[in-house]
């Protein structure tokens, strides 16, 4: 049952970031950009969550995926900054 989750979390972020970076191409608002890109960083760090627990479960991977959601969720801290001086 966890891998299923996995890889629906994985693809639920995904599509969060797809349907946002659409969006993003529609209206060319700035902060749809950031979204995208930071949910598009989650969609990796559920992966890496993935590739740990269930493919490799003798490696640890925590410092990659902790990486992966630090570097995600600066690019949205960074994009909400900068649209407010915007």
């Amino acid at each position: 049952m966890a891998p299923a989750v996995y890889i629906l979390g994985m693809l639920t972020s995904a599509a969060c970031a797809l349907l946002l970076w659409s969006g993003y191409r529609r209206g060319n608002k700035k902060l749809l950009l950031w979204s995208s890109l930071c949910f598009a960083g989650f969609s990796v760090t559920n992966l890496l969550v993935f590739v740990d627990l269930i493919i490799f479960p003798k490696q640890d991977l925590y410092v990659f995926r902790l990486a992966a959601t630090a570097v995600s969720l600066g690019l949205l801290l960074y994009g909400l900054i900068w649209e407010s001086n915007g």
